[in-house]
C-alpha cells in the first residue's frame, strides 16, 4: 500500500464523510542562506463532524503551522485540504473564502496577545458578525453577544470592558465566545489552554467539551500535553519534526503505544499515586541516535484506525 494510502486509514471515513480532509500537506519555509524547513512534510487525515481530533507534539513539531494551513492563514506549499465539500488548498473564490471564514474559526494560544486591547468586549465578540453581517440589527448584534457570553460563563455586565481588565481565563473564554459566534462547524484550538493556571485549563477545557455537545462543532484541539489531549479528543495524532508518527482513537494510542516517540510523550505524564510516581522512570527519544529517518518509512496499520510511520523493520521491533 502507497504512503498516501495507507495515511488515509489513519483517518477512517464514517457514514457521511469528514468534514475535514487533509492530504500530504506541506509546509515549507525558506531561511537565509539559502535553506528550506520543512515545518509540516507530508501530514495527512481527517476530522469528522461533531469529533474532537487531538494534534500533540513537542514546540517545533509542526502543530501551529499545520493548523494555520488548515485555516489559510498560510498559503501551503502542496497537497490538499478539503472542508465541507469545498478544496481551500489554492486561491480561494469569494464564495469559498465566505463559507470558510463562517464555518471555520480559531482559538488562539495567548489570551492577552490575540485581543485587540483597544476595543471593548463586545465588539471583539462580534468580529465575526459585524464582518459577515454588516447590516445586522444593532439589538439583535448585542443580543447574540449577550447570550454568548452567558454560554461561556462570562458575565453581561463586562461586556463593555477592556482585555486589560479581565483575568487570563477570562481572556480566554472571550476568545472562545469570539470564535463561536458564528456557530462554526470547525474551531481549531491551537494551544488555547497552555498559557493558562492548571485549574483554569480544566475549566476552558470542561467549557469546550460543553459547548460541543450543544453545537455539535468539531475540534482541532493543538496541544504539547498529552493528558489532556487525551481528557478531550476522539482521534490523537502525534506529531514530530513535520510529520504524523502515529496516529489513532485515543483509547488505541493509550493502550497500545508503538512508537518510540509516542511511548516517550505517555512516559512523561505524572501519575497519581506517589508509589508509581516515585517508581516512573520517563523514556528518552532521540531519533537520530535511535537511527530513525521519517523519510525512510510508510504508514502501517496496526488495527483499526491505529497507524505509524516506520520501516518494516521498525515495526516489527516496535509492535509487542
Amino acid at each position: 500500500m502507497s504512503r498516501s494510502a495507507q495515511m488515509g486509514a489513519a483517518g477512517v471515513v464514517e457514514q457521511g464523510g469528514p468534514l475535514l480532509s487533509v492530504r500530504n500537506l506541506r509546509q515549507y519555509f525558506k531561511i537565509p542562506g539559502g535553506n528550506v524547513v520543512k515545518a509540516v512534510d507530508d501530514v495527512s487525515f481527517d476530522i469528522m463532524p461533531g469529533e474532537t481530533f487531538g494534534l500533540v507534539g513537542e514546540s517545533g513539531s509542526g502543530k501551529s503551522t499545520t493548523g494555520r494551513a488548515v485555516i489559510r492563514l498560510d498559503d501551503i506549499t502542496s497537497g490538499s485540504i478539503v472542508f465541507d465539500g469545498d478544496d481551500i488548498s489554492g486561491k480561494l473564490s469569494k464564495e469559498v473564502a465566505q463559507r470558510l471564514r463562517t464555518n471555520m474559526s480559531m482559538v488562539f494560544q495567548d489570551p492577552m496577545a490575540s485581543l485587540n486591547p483597544y476595543r471593548k468586549v463586545i465588539d471583539t465578540i462580534a468580529t465575526g458578525l459585524d464582518a459577515h453581517r454588516p447590516h445586522m440589527d444593532r439589538r439583535e448584534r448585542e443580543e447574540l453577544v449577550y447570550q454568548m457570553m452567558d454560554r461561556v460563563g462570562l458575565s453581561r455586565s463586562q461586556a463593555n470592558r477592556y482585555p486589560s481588565q479581565f483575568s487570563g481565563g477570562q481572556r480566554q473564554r472571550v476568545g472562545l465566545a469570539r470564535a463561536l459566534i458564528m456557530n462554526p462547524k470547525l474551531v481549531i484550538a491551537d494551544e488555547a489552554i497552555s498559557a493558562l493556571d492548571v485549574s483554569i485549563q480544566a475549566q476552558v477545557v470542561n467549557l469546550m467539551r460543553d459547548i460541543q455537545q450543544e453545537t455539535g462543532a468539531a475540534y482541532l484541539f493543538i496541544a504539547h500535553d498529552l493528558s489532556m489531549v487525551r481528557y478531550i479528543s476522539d482521534h490523537i495524532a502525534v506529531m514530530h519534526l513535520g510529520h504524523i508518527v502515529e496516529s489513532g482513537r485515543t483509547d488505541e494510542i493509550f493502550s497500545h503505544p508503538v512508537h518510540p516517540y509516542t511511548r516517550s510523550l505517555i512516559s512523561a505524564i505524572p501519575r497519581f499515586n506517589p508509589q508509581v510516581e516515585r517508581d516512573r522512570h520517563p523514556l528518552v527519544y532521540d531519533a537520530k541516535a535511535q537511527g530513525i529517518r521519517y523519510d525512510e518509512g510508510s504508514y502501517h496499520i496496526v488495527s483499526g484506525t491505529h497507524s505509524v510511520l516506520a520501516t518494516d523493520r521498525q515495526l516489527e521491533a516496535w509492535v509487542d
